[in-house]
């Protein structure tokens, strides 16, 4: 795996779990039908340890997070929501632990797949590598 390996334009190819998971988490139900499906388009700049992450909704609104592997940064989540984490590399994964959540991403095969964790419930979004 090489220092890059995450850098590059995903778009969502499919999920799992996907009800479960929002509703344990408390997104309202416009924001639960909104995101389903939704052909969100991610986008990975790695330099190093330094990251910009960003995730292009249809429709226009983006989210970006900008972060250092093992400091703490500001983050918001997909449903909007801000708060601190810090995100650790271990085994080429991303993984970041956030209140009541774990979320882990890994480039694999060429496809961005990431597990999220809340309240038992597991949600796997894999996307495919556009650019």
């Amino acid at each position: 795996q090489g220092n890059m390996a995450f850098t590059g334009k995903y778009e969502f190819e499919g999920d799992e779990n996907y009800d479960d998971f929002v509703t344990k988490i408390g997104l309202p139900s416009d924001k639960i039908e909104m995101g389903r499906n939704c052909k969100i388009v991610t986008e990975v700049v790695q330099n190093g340890n330094d990251f910009t992450w960003t995730q292009h909704f249809p429709g226009g609104r983006t989210t970006t997070n900008i972060f250092t592997v093992g400091k703490e940064a500001d983050m918001e989540t997909m449903g909007g929501k801000k708060f601190k984490a810090t995100v650790k590399m271990e085994d080429g994964k991303l993984v970041a632990d956030f209140p009541n959540y774990h979320h882990t991403s890994e480039v694999s095969g060429g496809k961005l797949v990431e597990i999220s964790t809340a309240s038992g419930a597991v949600y796997k979004r894999v996307s495919k590598r556009i650019a």
